[in-house]
C-alpha cells in the first residue's frame, strides 16, 4: 500500500476512535495531566478541612509513589536530570501528611536524601514555601508586610494589580492575605519536616535586587504609611477581588492551584471551614479528579473546550463535513460555551464587547486568545454555511482582534499587560508569569486564523504589525519560542503556519532560516522531539526520541513550505502512521507548558490532535 493510502486509512482509524470517545453533548474529555503540585496540595487541603475520602486519598498517593524515581526524586519530565526539588518536596509532604508513609520508610529516606543534597527547603519555589508556612512547617519571612492600601490604587495606575497577568493576580492576592495575617493551619505535632531544614535562615526572595526593587520598596513604604483605615479597606477590597472571581463550580478563576490559596486566604480572614464558599471550593476541586495510568490526579483545570475545539478543527481538516454528527455536535457544544460576561480583560480593553472562549468547561468569564482562536477555527465552515452561526462567529472575531497588543502581537489573556519592569520583582518565574506579553505561538496561530478564515487583507495594519513583531522576535538559529508548548518546536510551527497564511513567501529569509533549522534537527526515526529542559536552558535541547505531537507540529509547518513528496516530510509521516509502535514514554511525554521549570502538561489529547492535523494536511496537499 502506498503512503497516501496508508495515511487515508490511518486518518479513518483515528476518527473512528474519536467518534467512539465523543460525549453526548458533542465534547471530548481528555486528561489534563500536570505536575504533582495539585495532588500534593489536595492531600493537605482534605486533611485541613477534615474531608475523609480514603479511596481518593489512596488513589492520589498511588500516583505519587508510582512516579518516584529510583534515586528517590520526582521529575517534571522524563529526561529531567537527577530530579526536581520542588516536585520531590511536594511529594514528600503529601506522603507524610497522608500517614500512608512515615519518615523511616525507604522511599521517604531516599526522597529526604535527594532534598538535602539539592539545597533543601530553602531552595524551593516561593509558592511551595507559602504552603509550608501556612502549615507551620517553616516560618513566614521576617518583618514582611504587604501594604494593603495597594489594593485601593486605580486599575489604570502604573504598577496596579491589573498591570500583573491574571495568573499572577489570582495567586498573589490570596498569598498576600495569608502572609500578612501570618495564618497557620494546626497540624498534628508529629507532622513536621525538621529533618529537611537547615539551621540557616530561610530564603524567600531572590537576591537580585536592582534599582527597580528599591523603587518598589520605597513606594511600598509610602503605601504602608497610610492610616490604618486604608489598610482595612484594602483587606475588604482584596476579599471582594476573590469573591467576585469564583466560578460556578466554586473554584477561584477555575484553577485548582489558585483555589488552594483562596481557601487558606478566606480562612485567614475568618471564614469557617463549614462556610459555603469553602465547601463549594472543595467540591469544585473534587470534580477535577481523574484517572491516569499511575493513579488518581487532580487536574489544575480540565481542558474540555480546548480539546474539543482542536479536535473538531482537525477532523474538519481531514475532510469531514459540518453535517456529520461528529462535527455538528461539537459545534453546538462550542457555541454553548461562548462567553457573554465582562471579565478582567475589560480593564485594558474597556470598549470591547465579550465574545471569547475559555479553556475549561466551567470557565464562564475568563476567555483567552488561544482558545478563542481555536474555537473560531472550528466554527469557520459552519459560520459560512449557516447564517444563524455568523453572529457568534463575528463576535468572537471582533473580541480576538480587539485584544491585539500595541506591539503587534498577542498575549494569552489580556491586552497590553506588558510592563517589563515587573519581571524584575525578586520572585521565581517573574519573567515567565508576572506579565502577559505577546508570544510567537499566540501571534502565529492568530495570524494563521486571520489568513485562512477571515477576509482581512494581508496588507491590513493588524496583519502587518503582527508579521513585523514575529520577524523581530526570531531567534538567531531560525526558531521562535513558544510560551504554552515545548517550546521552540511549538513556537516555530505556530509562527511559520501564521506567516505563510498571510502571504509571507516560503523563500523569505526568516522562513528559509526556520526551515533549515527544523530539517537539521530531524531524528533518525523520522520524527522530532524537544526536551522540557529547553524552557529552563533558554535554548533548544533535543530529546533522544520523537513525540507524536511535536512531530505533528513540524510536519504541519513544513507542509506550508515543501512538497508533500519531500523525503523529510515522508519520513515524518511514516513516523506518525506508526504511532502504535511508539514507546509509552514518547506517548506520555509532557509537550504542553504551564510554568517553565515548575509546571509541565501531558495533554492526553495531543497525541490525537496534532498527528491527525498533520496527516490531514498531508492528504490535502
Amino acid at each position: 500500500m502506498d503512503l497516501d493510502n496508508i495515511v487515508i486509512q490511518n486518518i479513518e482509524e483515528r476518527i473512528k476512535r474519536l467518534r467512539n470517545r465523543q460525549e453526548e453533548n458533542g465534547s471530548w474529555e481528555f486528561v489534563f495531566e500536570g505536575a504533582l503540585l495539585t495532588d500534593s496540595f489536595m492531600i493537605l487541603l482534605m486533611k485541613d478541612l477534615g474531608y475523609e475520602n480514603n479511596q481518593l486519598i489512596d488513589g492520589i498517593i498511588d500516583r505519587i509513589i508510582n512516579l518516584q524515581h529510583p534515586n528517590g526524586a520526582w521529575k517534571l519530565y522524563e529526561d529531567e536530570k537527577n530530579g526536581n526539588l520542588n516536585a520531590t518536596v511536594q511529594a514528600y509532604i503529601a506522603l507524610l501528611v497522608s500517614k500512608k508513609y512515615t519518615k523511616d520508610h525507604s522511599s521517604m529516606k531516599k526522597a529526604e536524601k535527594f532534598i538535602r543534597e539539592n539545597g533543601g527547603i530553602k531552595k524551593t519555589h516561593f509558592m511551595l514555601k507559602m504552603i509550608l508556612a501556612i502549615h507551620g512547617l517553616i516560618a513566614y519571612p521576617k518583618l514582611f508586610y504587604f501594604p494593603m492600601s495597594y489594593f485601593l490604587l486605580p486599575d489604570k495606575m502604573p504598577l496596579s494589580l491589573f498591570d500583573l497577568s491574571n495568573y499572577a493576580r489570582v495567586h498573589l492576592v490570596p498569598m498576600i492575605l495569608c502572609i500578612n495575617k501570618r495564618f497557620k493551619v494546626k497540624l498534628e505535632d508529629d507532622l513536621n519536616i525538621d529533618n529537611l531544614l537547615e539551621d540557616s535562615e530561610m530564603e524567600w526572595f531572590n537576591e537580585e535586587r536592582g534599582t527597580f526593587y528599591q523603587f518598589i520598596l520605597e513606594e511600598g513604604k509610602k503605601l504602608a504609611s497610610y492610616p490604618l483605615y486604608f489598610h482595612q479597606k484594602g483587606y475588604e477590597k482584596a476579599e471582594r477581588f476573590i469573591l467576585d472571581r469564583i466560578e460556578t463550580n466554586g473554584t477561584f478563576y477555575s484553577y485548582a492551584s489558585s483555589t488552594f490559596y483562596m481557601v487558606y486566604a478566606l480562612m485567614a480572614l475568618g471564614y469557617k471551614v463549614s462556610s459555603s464558599v469553602i465547601q463549594d471550593a472543595l467540591q469544585g476541586l473534587l470534580s477535577y479528579a481523574t484517572n491516569t495510568d499511575a493513579g488518581l490526579h487532580i487536574q489544575n483545570s480540565p481542558s474540555k473546550v480546548w480539546d474539543t475545539a482542536l479536535l473538531s478543527y482537525a477532523i474538519q481538516e481531514a475532510g469531514y463535513s459540518n453535517n456529520d454528527p461528529i462535527i455538528s455536535k461539537s459545534i453546538h457544544y462550542l457555541l454553548s460555551k461562548q462567553q457573554d460576561l465582562i471579565g478582567d480583560w475589560s480593564v485594558h480593553a474597556k470598549n470591547l464587547s465579550p465574545g471569547g472562549w475559555g479553556f475549561s468547561d466551567v470557565n464562564s468569564f475568563i476567555p483567552d486568545n488561544d482558545d478563542t482562536g481555536a474555537v473560531l477555527r472550528a466554527l469557520s465552515r459552519s459560520a459560512m454555511d449557516q447564517p444563524n452561526f455568523q453572529e457568534s462567529w463575528l463576535k468572537g472575531v471582533h473580541f480576538l482582534l480587539g485584544l491585539q497588543n500595541d506591539d503587534g502581537g498577542w498575549g494569552a489573556f489580556e491586552k497590553n499587560v506588558t510592563n517589563k519592569w515587573l519581571t524584575h520583582l525578586p520572585i521565581e518565574n517573574a519573567k515567565d508569569a508576572i506579565i502577559d506579553p505577546s508570544t510567537p505561538d499566540l501571534t502565529g496561530r492568530i495570524l494563521e486564523f486571520i489568513g485562512n478564515y477571515t477576509s482581512i487583507s494581508n496588507d491590513d495594519r493588524i496583519v502587518k504589525k503582527a508579521v513585523d513583531w514575529l520577524f523581530k522576535n526570531q531567534k538567531s538559529n531560525g526558531s521562535w519560542y513558544g510560551r504554552w508548548g515545548i517550546c521552540y518546536l511549538y513556537g516555530t510551527w505556530a509562527t511559520i503556519t501564521g506567516l505563510r497564511a498571510v502571504g509571507v513567501s516560503k523563500n523569505h529569509e526568516a522562513i528559509k532560516k526556520a526551515e533549515k533549522w527544523l530539517v537539521s534537527i530531524q531524528n533518525e526515526d523520522g520524527g522530532w522531539g524537544e526536551s522540557g529542559f529547553s524552557t529552563v536552558k533558554g535554548s533548544y535541547i533535543p530529546l533522544k526520541y520523537s513525540t507524536p505531537s511535536q512531530t505533528g507540529w513540524v510536519i504541519d509547518a513544513l507542509l506550508t513550505i515543501r512538497n508533500k513528496d519531500d523525503e523529510v516530510i515522508r519520513r515524518g509521516i511514516n513516523y506518525l502512521v506508526s504511532q502504535n509502535e511508539i514507546s509509552n514514554k514518547a506517548l506520555s511525554y509532557p509537550t504542553g507548558l504551564g510554568l517553565p521549570g515548575q509546571f509541565y502538561i501531558n495533554y492526553h489529547s495531543y497525541n490525537e490532535i496534532y498527528p491527525l492535523l498533520a496527516l490531514a494536511h498531508f492528504k490535502n496537499s
